[in-house]
């Protein structure tokens, strides 16, 4: 799978780009505030429909323009085909082969992506909501049906919550819409919560050898989830909705009290083991970064053994983060099977065999020279 053009219309400080790329490696160097990460943010919203860096969509439409567009032509399954999307004050639109796509779970997943960039170093330190947000971004590319459980799974809390609200201040007693939107919430945590147990299982199986041999053979990972409720990660969804739905009654009061909903899905977390220590807590920079490393590199390995190709790797001013140890790991392990894309001020310090042959791309004020 590889990005073989990306286009960009009034995208950030873009005004019209035109660029083809290399199917392995391509180095886009440049100077700070001058474009490198726009334009990997550029390929992170094809891929996801959003960014990774705001939630406010309407920062990608450049200054006093009414739209911002973002295309691509994809290779996959030795096939071609474009992607765009298109965002404007009206909302988003995404095509997927020229054909506009009524739910966003429908599109998602036709380019997959992995990014790792130095605020993905706070993976393991950093609070739950990072982690979260981890889960929901790399389970969703990968199974497209966890993107609509998710959103009816927030839309359904924000009403929930709306009427705890109003329960708390007495607007309201009639437990009944509770009760309704409470069903509700359940049958898509469960559904949520089923598939994290699957996805959390898949991470383990390639996060620990390349952990182990990143620590140079002394360190073992573990990965567990830390849920809201008391649940084991073999149970299926009719044991998890069970479980959900005891709990719901258990705590109906004081949910009424505090007015917000308690447990489900949005207050889960992961907690990373290091030889059997919260490695969050207990462990070193070093260790922290090599669990973060860990885990982006088991992404690639996880989605190739799910779809079947390896995704496309943004490395967004990454490396200089990392020692040279980690560093070489890390090229060592793309090299030669995933287009990647790596954005640096500079390659002073950066000596690896992988980058030599790299496309080399300049970007100076909204502009790319080949």
């Amino acid at each position: 799978m590889h990005i073989q053009q990306l286009k960009l219309k009034n995208y950030r400080n873009y005004d019209d780009l035109d660029i083809l790329f290399d199917d392995k490696i391509n180095l886009i160097i440049g100077e700070n505030a001058q474009g490198k990460t726009n334009l990997m943010e550029a390929i992170y919203v094809l891929a996801f429909t959003k960014s990774h860096r705001t939630p406010r969509e309407k920062e990608l439409i450049q200054w006093e323009q009414e739209y911002a567009k973002i295309e691509g032509r994809i290779t996959k399954r030795k096939q071609n085909f474009p992607l765009e999307i298109i965002v404007s004050a009206k909302g988003k639109k995404a095509k997927l082969n020229r054909i506009e796509q009524k739910r966003l779970s429908d599109y998602i997943g036709a380019l997959n992506v992995v990014m790792f960039a130095p605020e993905d170093l706070t993976l393991v330190k950093g609070p739950p909501q990072i982690r979260r947000r981890f889960i929901d971004m790399e389970l969703g590319q990968i199974q497209p049906r966890y993107i609509y459980h998710l959103g009816q799974y927030q839309k359904v809390l924000r009403q929930r919550n709306h009427l705890l609200k109003q329960m708390q201040r007495r607007d309201k007693k009639d437990p009944t819409m509770l009760n309704v939107l409470t069903d509700q919430l359940i049958e898509h945590a469960a559904a949520l919560l089923e598939r994290r147990f699957i996805f959390l299982e898949l991470l383990r199986k390639w996060a620990r050898p390349i952990h182990h041999g990143i620590s140079r053979e002394l360190e073992a990972l573990d990965i567990k989830y830390d849920a809201s409720i008391e649940v084991s990660e073999d149970a299926n969804k009719e044991k998890i909705e069970t479980i959900y739905l005891t709990k719901f009654k258990e705590i109906q009061e004081k949910e009424i009290e505090r007015g917000t909903t308690l447990i489900g899905p949005h207050r889960d977390d992961l907690i990373f083991y290091v030889n059997n220590k919260d490695v969050q807590t207990f462990g070193s920079q070093g260790q922290q970064r090599t669990t973060a490393l860990s885990i982006k590199l088991a992404e690639i390995d996880l989605i190739f053994s799910e779809v079947g190709e390896y995704p496309i790797l943004l490395l967004d001013d990454v490396l200089s983060e990392l020692d040279d140890h980690r560093q070489s790991h890390l090229l060592n392990t793309i090299q030669g099977k995933v287009q990647t894309f790596v954005s640096t001020t500079s390659v002073d310090g950066i000596n690896h065999e992988t980058l030599r042959d790299a496309e080399l791309f300049r970007v100076k004020n909204g502009k790319v020279v080949t």
